[in-house]
């Protein structure tokens, strides 16, 4: 929006002592006709604004104008700064980046910030482009088409898509699937070729404050296991240290209730030989079971 560009334009000569014609329109993705047109525009608003010609000409607010920026207070701009960051990390939308910029104090370090969030993965390219096609088709109304790959294999899935969510230190979408007539939570890393099919959707009046995400990870089964302690600082980083109790050899009881069976079992064979799982049963029999497994394709070598 022109309004946009405008605050964005005048929050640049602000920071900067002089700016190019080119460079703004690059910025802000215009012609220089109309940077142009803008800088009349802001010049009508009252702000001066000068342009210097020659080789080392520029755009410039005139010399001793300064604007008002205390809006907001320096934590207030810090939250909001650390979060739009975030939120940059896994988007590719330039409208962030100049976001940024017009909340950024001129003076690097005024803010003092000392948070930095990436919410990105390995796969950053295309969790942007994900992100940013679920997005776009919300807001359209539009169904999407995907293929999902999960432990019973791959499926191509329809839904009404509703919501993009980071939970759970994963990318998720939340909406209606067409075959499965009911809600149902997908996560974005193993979603792919999703494609926006055209075909318009009703909404269904989903209340985003009403969908209640966690219903979809209850923690019914319990783990019992015992680590080795040299191991602490692992049980520590995924669960906190008070989740397990620690026996007078050192040993470390942990005591959790887990949703994802096949999560569960990969998170303890990470361990080898420094764990024993005392329950549930099926889990410490899969963990025999790969066991013998892996042994029977080395054995040669023993």
């Amino acid at each position: 929006m022109k309004i946009d560009r405008l605050l964005g334009i005048i929050t640049v000569l602000q920071q900067r002592e002089k700016v190019t014609a080119p460079e703004l329109a690059e910025r802000f993705e215009v012609s220089r006709r109309t940077i142009q047109r803008d800088v009349e525009a802001i010049c009508k608003a009252g702000i001066p604004v000068i342009t210097y010609q020659g080789g080392d000409g520029g755009i410039a607010l005139a010399e001793g104008y300064k604007l008002d920026k205390r809006v907001m207070s320096v934590s207030e701009l810090q939250n909001i700064i650390s979060g739009l960051k975030s939120i940059g990390s896994v988007s590719d939308s330039k409208d962030i980046a100049r976001l940024i910029d017009k909340l950024s104090p001129a003076e690097k370090g005024t803010t003092g910030e000392k948070v930095a969030i990436d919410l990105a993965s390995h796969y950053r390219s295309s969790l942007s482009e994900k992100i940013t096609l679920f997005k776009t088709a919300i807001a359209e109304h539009k169904l999407v088409k995907f293929d999902y790959y999960s432990k019973k294999g791959v499926k191509s899935r329809i839904i009404e898509p509703y919501l993009v969510t980071y939970k759970w230190a994963s990318w998720y979408v939340y909406g209606y699937c067409t075959e499965k007539q009911a809600y149902r939570l997908f996560k974005l890393n193993r979603l792919w070729e999703p494609v926006i099919t055209g075909t318009p959707y009703e909404p269904r009046g989903v209340r985003l404050e009403e969908i209640e995400l966690d219903s979809y990870f209850q923690d019914n089964t319990v783990l019992i296991a015992i680590f080795e302690k040299d191991v602490k600082f692992l049980l520590v980083e995924e669960y906190g240290p008070a989740c397990f109790a620690e026996d007078p050899q050192g040993k470390l009881k942990l005591t959790i209730g887990f949703t994802d069976r096949e999560y569960m079992l990969r998170w303890l064979l990470s361990f080898g030989d420094k764990v024993e799982v005392m329950a549930p049963l099926e889990i410490r029999e899969k963990i025999i079971e790969t066991a013998k497994n892996t042994l029977s394709i080395y054995e040669h070598d023993i």
